[in-house]
């Protein structure tokens, strides 16, 4: 099985009927409800587990999850990560890509010269920034003035930008 996308963490329980308290990773604080199922990570192994309910709470997301009727048993999933398949994703159009497909790309310049891998991520506010490890580390805007195009099928990213920035 490929390892499932994290989009959040079971951040504490609430109340006595097993709901819990989840932290979503989304972008839109809540999009992680969208999903029937999840894939929460149990020691090694994940586990897909059915989503009852779930529900916006002074702030935080109250969830409810097949199985986990009592709090000492839901008590068990403090701190689980929680995932969904790549094949839960709904489809982007031309042109947009999920982080997870940019994550581990080779970046060159138009130059043809390597600047490294993308090790991850980072959202500013203004726009999202690669994070480009090599022979030190980039932060490279991911904007229309300095990614050229991005080849999955080749597995690298073009940028504008110089070694040396």
């Amino acid at each position: 099985m490929d390892t499932p996308i994290i989009f959040g963490e079971i951040s504490g329980l609430f109340g006595i009927q097993g709901e819990v308290r989840v932290f979503d990773f989304s972008r839109n604080r809540g999009d992680i409800l969208n999903f029937d199922s999840w894939m929460i990570e149990q020691g090694t192994c994940w586990q897909e587990i059915t989503v009852r309910q779930g529900r916006h709470h002074r702030g935080a997301l109250v969830v409810k999850l097949d199985g986990f009727d009592d709090r000492d048993i839901s008590r068990q999933l403090l701190g689980a990560k929680i995932g969904i398949k790549r094949e839960q994703l709904p489809g982007l159009v031309d042109g947009e890509y999920y982080w997870h497909q940019l994550e581990g790309l080779s970046v060159v310049n138009i130059r043809g010269e390597e600047l490294g891998i993308v090790d991850k991520l980072m959202e500013t506010g203004a726009n999202d920034v690669l994070v480009v490890r090599g022979s030190h580390e980039h932060l490279i805007p991911y904007a229309k003035s300095t990614i050229a195009d991005v080849d999955l099928s080749s597995q690298r990213i073009r940028v504008d930008w110089e070694v040396d920035y």
